[in-house]
């Protein structure tokens, strides 16, 4: 027996028996609608909840804002970006997005978060590379909280799964609040049902 295998026969060997989970108990869901408490916790980290009616007001909404001289990348379908991404896309190639548009399978309105796998993102670099994120999420997919969150069968099937709640940003240096130190400038939520 070599030494790597007698090394992890003792680990094995080692292990303690399995116990069963605990319970994890839903809470008191607090008052007002789940829209109003999701755009209310992600205004406090940062970020911005629009309503919007449909896919032709956010494609308005977006050329406003962000000017007809952006690249802007979709991973949503009914919405073009000038920048064509797909499964084969290479992460680095979107170091030049401005906007990034993608669909949340949902929400959480007791942090403001919302989850995203490869499915939604389609390249994960787009959630974190470009400068400014536009969320589309559907308000009846909004949780009340995480524990009914981490109860939906999202995370048993997902490769990769994020719950991004408001843009990138960090205080470390002098108290002094910086935006899109890491990831996104800006985060934008447009409630679409």
């Amino acid at each position: 027996m070599t030494s790597r295998a007698v090394f992890l026969a003792k680990i094995r060997k080692a292990q303690p028996s399995p116990v069963s989970l605990p319970d994890v108990p839903l809470f008191a869901t607090p008052a007002g609608d789940r829209a109003s408490r999701f755009a209310t916790a992600l205004a406090l980290m940062g970020g911005t909840c629009i309503t919007l009616q449909g896919l032709g007001e956010v494609r308005t909404w977006v050329a406003d804002r962000f000017g007809s001289d952006a690249v802007i990348a979709s991973a949503v379908r009914g919405i073009d970006g000038n920048r064509a991404i797909d499964y084969r896309t290479l992460p680095a190639s979107l170091e030049d997005v401005a906007v990034g548009i993608v669909r949340a399978r949902f929400g959480v309105a007791e942090t403001g978060s919302v989850w995203f796998s490869e499915d939604e993102y389609v390249v994960n670099a787009i959630g974190y590379l470009v400068q400014h994120l536009v969320v589309l999420l559907d308000p009846m997919r909004i949780e009340d909280g995480l524990q009914e969150a981490y109860r939906r069968p999202d995370f048993r099937t997902a490769r990769y799964a994020a719950l991004v709640t408001g843009p990138s940003a960090t205080a470390d240096i002098e108290g002094i609040m910086i935006r899109g130190a890491q990831g996104v400038r800006s985060l934008t939520v447009a409630l679409v049902p």
